[in-house]
């Protein structure tokens, strides 16, 4: 068969800016499971099409035409996206099959577009997916998420593809992609990888990509796609350890500081790790992921900033991820330690995320029990600046003010030249100031935002819960974010269908499968009149 595979990394680029960053950044953050599936398709003996969308151009011509299947990658923010090509190509009758993150999250709203929804997958189960073994309305999904990751070697035509100038040469941001581990040992109400058990897949496997990229690829860039890297630490790093040491490619990789005890850093430094994202999420839950037990509140911060002074000693680039907005925040507190670890550690970039209830979390499930869910929201708006939920305990105009204070703090004018005098590496500084810019950015979104919930009473009363109807401003912010596809999508096919969407055991096929027209209705609350990671 001609196979399709599509990776959406982003939506459509909206100003030059935006197209130069996507060009260059966004475009090195193709995920490993659509390779992956590029190289089993190509094993099976079907003639495999893959390609990445990082908003330029005309996602459908990325492909080849006349495809009898196609596969399609995306996270939720590009779901309209992906809805729209879906049209697209069944009018051609193409069989369509969506995975990654936004299919996991939210599966039976995907089959309102697609033949098939995929959660987790592996080999044998995407054999069967083209084999048609499994009729259209249908979530499927293997037992597990998949052992056997295709070696960097097998991938190098879809690398070529998505990380290389002009799919010939690497150049100096190009990011592979690899992993070491699945899932993680830690239970974050909004994380997808929350009951994911943490697994360390076979290191004779990573062996031969670390081998395969120090000989081909000497210098190039790595990127540890594992939500939690290296939980078996040692393990992990004897790996890389057996490579010489000026054979070592850098590295980047998001981990847990709890992992980064003060004995390991020497090590990262030596495996040649250039950049770490660990998560601190909030300053009075989740201090088990930060390595201070129970502490929270100003001591939290004092131990955190220390930890990460000691890491910057090792690693030349932090970044500190946050959350605002969740149950546990309230009053002036998270912002104002939030902004007292930002003056004192100026050489950490921090990420300020708004919770969003992406489906298969126990965050989900609690918003959708208490309806505190707007539920005509689309779910291309489910990332910041956006709010899709009722918080509990701010307004939203209040909400939006804070988040504004809190970023003007860190993107000001002495907060940048402060981030610039920590460090003497050009990279890095270029890093600092383009990151300040899009965060600026975003800044006039949070008071495009305030103003009309303080201008527009629709507006407001759609945010406070007291409406249902999908104001004006997201319709036209919607039409705007799919440009010429925008009419695929009518506006009554843009309210997201809200439930939750367990799979039942299928049996005799090695995977999980439930089928749409099988399936009950959904509660009248949880179905609306009409859905990852990557944050920021």
């Amino acid at each position: 068969m001609k196979v399709g595979i599509l990776d959406i990394l982003t939506t459509p680029s909206s100003s030059w800016a935006e197209t130069a960053y996507n060009g260059v950044l966004t475009k090195q953050y193709a995920c490993i499971t659509p390779q992956a599936i590029a190289v089993w398709c190509r094993q099976l003996g079907h003639r495999t099409h893959y390609a990445t969308y990082h908003g330029t151009g005309d996602p459908k011509r990325l492909l080849s035409n006349d495809l009898d299947l196609v596969f399609i990658g995306a996270y939720t923010q590009a779901s309209a996206l992906a809805y729209a090509l879906a049209k697209l190509y069944r009018r051609e009758g193409t069989r369509t099959v969506i995975g990654g993150p936004h299919a996991k999250a939210f599966p039976r709203d995907c089959l309102r577009f697609f033949d098939i929804a995929v959660g987790e997958c592996d080999k044998a189960l995407i054999a069967d997916i083209l084999k048609g073994i499994f009729g259209p309305g249908t979530i499927v999904s293997s037992r597990k998420p998949f052992d056997d990751v295709p070696t960097i070697e097998e991938r190098m035509p879809e690398i070529r593809a998505s990380a290389f100038f002009r799919q010939r040469h690497p150049f100096r941001l190009t990011t592979i992609p690899v992993l070491a581990s699945m899932g993680c040992p830690y239970a974050c109400n909004f994380c997808v990888d929350w009951n994911n058990p943490y697994r360390l897949l076979p290191t004779e496997r990573l062996a031969a990509d670390l081998r395969y990229a120090s000989a081909h690829l000497p210098g190039v860039m790595l990127g540890y796609q594992d939500p939690n890297f290296a939980v078996k630490f040692d393990q992990v790093l004897d790996v890389m350890e057996s490579l010489p040491q000026g054979r070592r490619n850098p590295y980047i990789m998001e981990t847990s500081l709890t992992i980064l005890r003060s004995d390991r850093v020497m090590r990262l430094r030596d495996t040649h790790c250039v950049a770490v994202a660990p998560g601190v999420e909030s300053w009075s839950e989740y201090s088990n992921k930060a390595g201070v037990g129970r502490t929270t509140g100003l001591e939290k911060v004092d131990r955190v900033v220390e930890h990460l002074a000691l890491l910057h000693e090792f690693v030349p680039y932090l970044q500190a991820n946050f959350m605002f907005g969740l149950d546990v925040d309230e009053g002036d507190q998270p912002i104002a330690l939030t902004k007292e670890f930002m003056s004192r550690t100026p050489f950490v970039w921090p990420v300020v995320n708004i919770p969003h209830p992406f489906g298969g979390t126990p965050l989900f499930d609690r918003y959708l029990n208490e309806s505190r869910i707007l539920t005509s929201m689309p779910f291309a708006f489910y990332y910041s600046p956006h709010l899709v939920t009722r918080l509990k305990n701010y307004t939203p105009p209040v909400f939006y003010q804070k988040l504004i204070d809190v970023f003007s703090h860190f993107t000001s004018a002495a907060m940048l030249r402060r981030r610039l005098a920590t460090t003497d590496r050009g990279a890095v500084r270029a890093i600092h100031i383009v990151r300040t810019l899009v965060k600026r950015k975003r800044i006039r979104a949070f008071q495009r935002l305030l103003h009309m919930l303080n201008t527009n009473r629709q507006f407001r009363a759609f945010h406070e819960g007291e409406s249902s109807s999908l104001p004006e401003f997201y319709q036209q912010a919607y039409d705007r974010m799919l440009g010429p596809y925008a009419s695929l999508i009518s506006r009554a096919e843009r309210s997201p269908l809200l439930e939750r969407a367990p799979v039942d055991d299928g049996g005799d096929v090695g995977a999980s499968r439930t089928s749409l027209a099988d399936s009950a209705p959904a509660p009248p609350r949880a179905r609306a009149s009409l859905v990852a990671g990557r944050t920021e």
